[in-house]
């Protein structure tokens, strides 16, 4: 039996180790690229000298845990369980590294205000991932309009980043360019292409806030919702990310990929049909007259 000292007083029990990630579970910090610190903050109270759990043999498949805390400083190490949730790779993250131009491109938009009000909605950073939701255009523009509103707590952007941004007309020019005669996907993207002022085929158009069935009750959804259910991640917490919600929608459509496609060409044989109906019985009234 192994006896655990704290403050001179002897125990022959560990401190349980789930109470101590419950305790710390709010010590972990998270990047945007979904990396997590692996130094929790130290319990409030604690002055442990030194603090070992001793696994022993275990049976395979049981979780590993390691705490250690040298001097009086408090430092902790921990190997969290392989299977547990803080281990989880974020999906957002491309597990490609290959950034060239596909066939299909995500996209996503944020907006600033201007006009006297500044509730007028204007171009402020447009973003271009592949199919792998690696990015292959990023860029800030600087409106025609002036700006009233940089909107930082939604949109993330600040006067400091439009003073070197480029026009307007540079980034429409290129952004035509990068998405004509390709499949183009995204979440509201006629809120997007309406401040690119662009408009793309409607065959070639994905997007996430009207595919059937991403739909409640007939209505659309947030991004930050579906994300939530159908992949397993939480986006949009204070300011948004473009890269990130062009990702999510890249990543919805791909993992629905097959089903969405189908939908379409069934559609599309649907409407032929119809149409081939409507041609046959124009025939026959101008027969019978």
């Amino acid at each position: 039996m192994h006896f655990f000292v704290f403050f001179g007083v002897e125990s022959a029990e560990p401190p349980h180790r789930s109470s101590y990630y419950k305790d710390n579970k709010k010590a972990w910090v998270v990047d945007n690229t979904g990396r997590r610190s692996t130094e929790p903050e130290r319990p409030a109270g604690s002055s442990l000298v030194r603090l070992t759990v001793a696994a022993g043999r275990r049976k395979a498949g049981n979780p590993a845990a390691e705490m250690v805390a040298e001097g009086g400083r408090g430092k902790r190490k921990e190997r969290l369980d392989e299977d547990s949730e803080a281990s989880k790779p974020n999906p957002l993250i491309p597990t490609s590294s290959d950034c060239s131009l596909t066939d299909v491109v995500g996209m996503d938009c944020e907006m600033v205000g201007v006009s006297l009000t500044g509730n007028k909605s204007a171009l402020g950073r447009v973003t271009l991932v592949n199919k792998w939701g690696n990015v292959i255009y990023d860029e800030y523009v600087r409106p025609v309009e002036y700006v009233v509103d940089f909107r930082t707590e939604i949109s993330g952007i600040r006067p400091g980043d439009l003073r070197k941004a480029k026009n307007f007309n540079v980034v429409q020019k290129k952004v035509a360019e990068m998405i004509k005669g390709r499949i183009l996907v995204g979440h509201a993207l006629r809120n997007d292409l309406k401040a690119l002022l662009l408009t793309h085929s409607k065959k070639d158009i994905r997007d996430t806030s009207e595919y059937s069935p991403f739909l409640k009750e007939g209505r659309s959804r947030s991004l930050k919702n579906l994300a939530a259910q159908f992949l397993g991640v939480d986006i949009q917490n204070g300011e948004h990310c473009p890269v990130e919600d062009a990702r999510a929608a890249m990543l919805l459509y791909q993992k629905n990929l097959r089903q969405w496609e189908k939908s379409i060409k069934d559609f599309a044989k649907l409407k032929e049909k119809q149409k081939k109906r409507k041609n046959k019985k124009k025939v026959n009234v101008v027969a019978v007259s």
